[in-house]
């Protein structure tokens, strides 16, 4: 067996010597003559002396200090004295005092008269003067400064030395910090069989990850391989998780960024990094490119072009435009980028060319959000009583990472309440814990006001039960969550396409039905409709500022979908703007008027209502 090595490599590091050379200094500085410190005294004080014969000499060092040497008897006075008095420690050898002076030729003026007066003419003091050089003290104040920058400089080229890009390499600050790929790590490999739903955006995807699998096929029919594509959708629905999907797919390098990164406070780097980042991938190439948050660059140039803080993200977006379709060929680099606003990006980013396919990255559907719970659930303890489907139709609207919020959410309450297997309840408990908050059955109320809650959601759910265009009504609860008492949930009907005047009226007349509830049983408003108000407000505000469904103000709509719009101006005038408010008070008034007359024609099955969710809190479609 070989014998193991002793030895030691002990790091040279110039900080150290600094650090021991600056320690050296202060401590000759401080007590290196082993002296004590003269007292701080004060012309005064040192005249006061004078008369008294305790002052044999004073030396005026560099016209500006003057040291004062006391008398021998002086000193064993003062240090014999008084245990409160300030020359009880005064220094037995060298000086006792000192004081600092405005005037050489006032300072001798002041002492003959101060001996004159004394009447101590045959024993005067003694004015003498030096110039020195300035003491340890005030040289390590001058050179300090210096000691600092030196020492700043040597981390500097220290830091330049190790390398590495991005890291503590000051020279690398333009560099791209994009992440490659490791096809080899098991572990955080992601593929599309873990991507669930998303089927018409895994087809285009695909078909990019194929082309790079097998160019020549492509090449023979005359194809050219896609520049980019640019992933587009709300937030959670997945646009990442495809991303890293094409990284898992491709047999290729796949360089990983966010938009952020090329975000930097110096002015340049942004554009340095486009430069480093396209330079790897055309020396990787064929390679992925994957740029996340792509809106933090790409934003429409133009808006808020005041502000000098834009320039430097208007560089880097112009040097990503050159980079992806100049003059330069990018054989082989195809880059993917992902967005939540598409609306705000620059029409020059968008173009072909550049991405040449937008792929929408929607909402899934039920079956969609099935093949979503399928995958999240494979690692769950289940009761086999679980219908998948039934959980997909709980959730209209959820995205991806909603529903993997939902399956873990569930687990934890079950595991909350010591269960082995995770239960449609908990499921249930968990989407209500998502939509609505956390739930607050230790909420304070009184008899009155739980029945006035129970009273608003009955009103709520009973205009959208009997409206025909309203979605169905799911469960009503009066159990608190959030800021809400309770709540009427519906579920929204997924087959409709079309949205109609007649079903955001509707809409409305459902948001309304719980505060006309309590006018109608206790002839009083509460302030609980804050939040239905405003919905139903802002719903009538797109009815006939964007969907043009007023005849009054006509088939315009002043919608900015370029998000370019300054915040401050209005695309219509006073007088359109007073029209708008109108027919926004006329549609809001003709479906409360609606509404009413239904909660008046059916108040006994409202009450009724409202005494069975007194008594279980939670009902569901079947209880109504």
């Amino acid at each position: 067996m070989a014998k193991k090595s002793n030895n030691i490599n002990i790091r040279f590091n110039f900080m150290w010597i600094w650090a021991f050379i600056i320690t050296a200094i202060l401590a000759y500085s401080l007590f290196g003559e082993g002296r004590s410190v003269p007292v701080s005294a004060d012309w005064n004080t040192v005249e006061e002396m004078i008369s008294r014969g305790e002052v044999e000499r004073i030396k005026v060092m560099n016209k500006n200090t003057a040291q004062v040497y006391l008398t021998d008897e002086a000193i064993a006075t003062y240090r014999a004295g008084d245990e409160m008095s300030r020359f009880k420690n005064i220094p037995e050898q060298g000086e006792q005092l000192n004081f600092t002076i405005g005037s050489v030729d006032i300072l001798d003026r002041d002492v003959k008269q101060a001996v004159a007066d004394s009447g101590l003419e045959d024993n005067p003091v003694t004015l003498e003067y030096f110039n020195e050089s300035t003491g340890w003290g005030e040289v390590l104040l001058n050179i300090l400064p210096w000691v600092f920058l030196v020492g700043v400089w040597f981390f500097f080229i220290r830091s330049m030395s190790r390398g590495g890009a991005g890291g503590g390499n000051i020279m690398n600050v333009g560099k791209a910090r994009a992440q490659e790929f490791n096809k080899d790590n098991p572990a955080k490999r992601v593929t599309f069989k873990d991507v669930a739903g998303l089927s018409e955006a895994k087809v285009e995807i695909m078909e990019i990850v194929d082309f790079l699998r097998k160019a020549d096929k492509y090449r023979e029919l005359g194809a050219k391989i896609p520049k980019g594509a640019l992933l587009v959708g709300p937030p959670g629905t997945g646009k990442t998780l495809l991303a890293k999907a094409v990284a898992g797919e491709a047999n290729v390098p796949f360089l990983s960024i966010s938009g952020s990164d090329f975000v930097e406070m110096f002015v340049g780097v942004g554009a340095s990094r486009v430069r480093d980042l396209f330079e790897q991938a055309k020396q990787k190439a064929p390679c992925i490119v994957f740029i996340d948050e792509i809106d933090a660059i790409g934003r429409a140039r133009g808006k808020n072009a005041g502000f000098s803080g834009n320039d430097e993200r208007e560089n880097t977006l112009n040097q990503l435009l050159t980079e992806m379709d100049g003059f330069q060929t990018n054989a082989g680099v195809i880059v993917l980028a992902a967005t939540n606003r598409a609306d705000i990006l620059d029409k020059a980013l968008m173009r072909a060319g550049r991405f040449d396919r937008q792929i929408d990255v929607g909402l899934p559907d039920v079956n969609e959000r099935e093949e979503i719970f399928n995958v999240h659930l494979r690692h769950i303890k289940l009761d086999e009583n679980i219908d998948r489907k039934f959980l997909a139709k709980q959730t209209p609207g959820f995205s991806g990472a909603d529903i993997a919020n939902v399956c873990n959410e569930a687990a934890l309450i079950a595991a909350r309440n010591n269960k082995s297997k995770v239960e449609r309840d908990d499921f249930m408990a968990a989407i209500d814990r998502i939509v609505g908050g956390l739930e607050k059955r230790n909420k304070t109320m009184t008899q009155t006001e739980r029945r006035a809650t129970a009273i608003h959601e009955a009103g709520h759910a009973t205009v959208m039960w009997l409206l025909k265009d309203c979605d169905p009504v799911l469960k009503v609860t009066v159990i608190p969550r959030g800021n809400s008492l309770g709540a009427t949930w519906s579920v929204p009907d997924e087959e409709r396409v079309h949205v109609t005047n007649e079903v955001l009226e509707a809409k409305l007349a459902g948001m309304l039905g719980g505060r006309i509830a309590e006018e109608v049983n206790y002839g009083t408003l509460g302030a609980g409709a804050l939040s239905d108000l405003e919905r139903a407000t802002k719903i009538t505000y797109a009815m006939v500022a964007y969907y043009g469904m007023s005849k009054k103000i006509g088939p315009i709509s002043y919608y900015d979908a370029s998000g370019t719009r300054d915040t401050f101006t209005k695309p219509f005038s006073e007088k359109t703007a007073e029209e708008i408010d109108g027919e926004v008070k006329r549609i809001l008034e003709e479906a409360y008027d609606r509404a009413r007359k239904i909660i008046e024609q059916n108040n006994d099955k409202i009450n009724q209502m409202a005494d069975l969710l007194l008594e279980k809190e939670t009902i569901y479609a079947e209880d109504i």
